[in-house]
């Protein structure tokens, strides 16, 4: 296999382009990595079969037409978090937990979904949420140092551009001595306390057997659903945990998958 990897640096607008020289070269497959740069593919051929991953709701982003019949060139995996399962979390590591906050870029349709699946189970464990929205990383370290000030714990969505800083966004965590929980494994790889969430690893080699289907099974792209996260791992970054200072006994913490030290 002869793989062009191109990087997008960030800029929308250069997902576009980058999607047109895959075009004019005529490759055989375009894959493409979360929901700006499969939108700018979709935009550009319909006729190259497209692979998307780390797409949180390629139905709301208008990628394909249904999560089981795509409808034209386009399908992938999705790296919807358990959100449900996610938020139970707060309250099992400390019951006095009564409003998360959760930090979000406003032009990533990937999180406005997040945000508003968040604000409908949150009162389902008694939690209410203050989101703040920022439009670029210069925008990050105020905006969640005024967050920190509103809340008693805090959420970090699979957001491209809070991934982008995750380390700082942690680093004031366990500053200011908050519990966090993530919607996947990189963020605690980075800093953050916990999640029961997805790989992206794993989930790119999903998406790798897609390929092969597409490419070496000659199978359509219209026929292949949208597939989500197989195996999902709850993960804890131990020195986290130790500044934090938190029970280690806890229910929550025992049998799981240990990052940090």
């Amino acid at each position: 296999v002869e793989i062009d990897y191109q990087n997008a640096a960030g800029e929308i607008p250069n997902t576009v382009s980058i999607a047109e020289k895959f075009k004019k070269d005529e490759v055989d497959l375009i894959y493409t990595i979360a929901t700006p740069a499969a939108q700018s593919a979709k935009q550009v051929t319909s006729d190259i079969p497209i692979l998307f991953s780390a797409v949180t709701d390629p139905v709301e982003a208008e990628i394909v037409d249904d999560w089981n019949d795509v409808g034209a060139n386009v399908t992938g995996t999705s790296d919807k978090a358990p959100i449900k399962s996610q938020l139970k979390m707060f309250k099992e590591i400390d019951e006095n937990i009564n409003t998360i906050g959760i930090l979000y870029n406003t032009s990533e349709a990937n999180s406005e979904v997040q945000i508003k699946e968040v604000k409908k189970l949150a009162p389902n464990e008694d939690l209410e949420v203050i989101a703040v929205g920022v439009s670029n990383v210069n925008e990050i370290p105020q905006a969640i140092d005024s967050l920190l000030k509103k809340v008693d714990a805090v959420y970090t969505p699979s957001d491209n551009l809070i991934a982008s800083s995750i380390e700082l966004i942690a680093s004031k965590l366990i500053d200011k001595e908050i519990i966090s929980v993530s919607a996947e494994s990189a963020h605690v790889e980075s800093g953050t306390l916990i999640t029961n969430g997805l790989s992206y690893y794993e989930l790119g080699k999903q998406t790798a057997a897609m390929a092969k289907e597409i490419l070496v099974d000659k199978k359509s792209p219209s026929d292949i659903p949208v597939g989500v996260a197989e195996n999902i791992v709850t993960t804890i970054n131990v020195d986290t945990l130790e500044k934090l200072g938190l029970d280690k006994g806890l229910e929550i913490f025992k049998d799981v998958n240990k990052v940090g030290k």
